[in-house]
């Protein structure tokens, strides 16, 4: 079946980014001009995406008022002459963009469990925001339909990182490799430093079967105390087929200070405004 929906898990509390985050939602931070989120449903408008599901929570309005029309804000940058192109892939109509809640933190699994009645069932993928994945020639989300359309089944995205960076990600155990395709034989959440079956991590796009929302409905928490969506995931090897993408592209972990500063530092030199004049001020603010 054809991947028609995405469920964006945005219900976090983005403690790490205090006191940014206090009053405005984590996703909501710019990277150079847009939000985290805007970035994520522009990857998915592109792989054909036609349904947002948005797992929100407490103060998170702002999300939903970001893909609404801003009537006034509209009218008088056009009573002024002004361009609205600017807003561009913001307008999304409510057939386009569902808002459902996460009541209480009880992980990502539990998050993409509180979307089960919109996704219904069909294969459905997951974005998560503040994994910004910038693709050389197409999106992510794109890249892995390109190769769902040969196996089907269940995909994850796959990306090489250290081995000491391990123990903060979901982990493949990898088999059969073919070309950007990898068999997956299993799945690690958070491995202890020293035990992963691989450094292929998973940065935060998923395309899975319906029948992960039952597995969810039961799942006991798992690592941290949560419910772990790696945890329903794994149950699925075996029962379906199950493989890796590797993503051709960079990835900014924007979850992270670091992450983040990185992501607006790269996209804005490459920027065609300013990306000169600020690689020009960097190499002489570092001299």
């Amino acid at each position: 079946m054809t991947i028609r929906k995405a469920v964006f898990p945005v219900a976090g509390l983005g403690t790490r980014f205090l006191p940014a985050t206090k009053a405005v939602p984590k996703e909501m931070l710019p990277v150079v001009d847009r939000p985290l989120i805007q970035y994520a449903v522009d990857e998915a408008l592109e792989a054909g995406i036609e349904t947002m599901i948005f797992v929100t929570g407490r103060g998170k309005g702002a999300i939903e008022d970001h893909f609404d029309i801003a009537f006034e804000l509209e009218r008088t940058q056009a009573d002024r002459g002004k361009s609205v192109a600017a807003l561009e892939g913001t307008r999304l109509t409510p057939g386009n963009a569902v808002f459902v809640r996460q009541q209480e933190p009880r992980g990502l699994g539990h998050a993409i469990w509180c979307a089960r009645d919109i996704v219904g069932n069909e294969p459905f993928a997951i974005i998560l925001p503040d994994e910004l994945l910038v693709g050389r020639h197409k999106g992510c989300l794109a890249q892995m339909i390109d190769q769902y359309e040969k196996v089907g089944g269940n995909l994850v995205c796959a990306l090489e990182v250290p081995a000491e960076e391990t123990p903060s990600y979901g982990v493949i155990d990898p088999g059969a490799q073919d070309g950007v395709l990898t068999e997956v034989k299993g799945l690690v959440e958070k491995p202890a430093l020293g035990t992963a079956p691989s450094n292929l991590m998973l940065p935060g796009r998923y395309i899975l079967q319906p029948e992960v929302m039952d597995l969810l409905a039961t799942q006991e928490a798992g690592a941290g105390g949560e419910v772990q969506l790696t945890d329903s995931m794994a149950k699925l090897i075996g029962q379906q087929p199950f493989h890796g993408v590797t993503f051709d592209g960079e990835r900014f972990d924007c979850g992270s200070k670091l992450g983040f500063a990185q992501a607006n530092f790269a996209l804005a030199c490459r920027d065609a405004a300013m990306g000169d004049e600020l690689k020009s001020w960097a190499r002489g603010f570092l001299d």
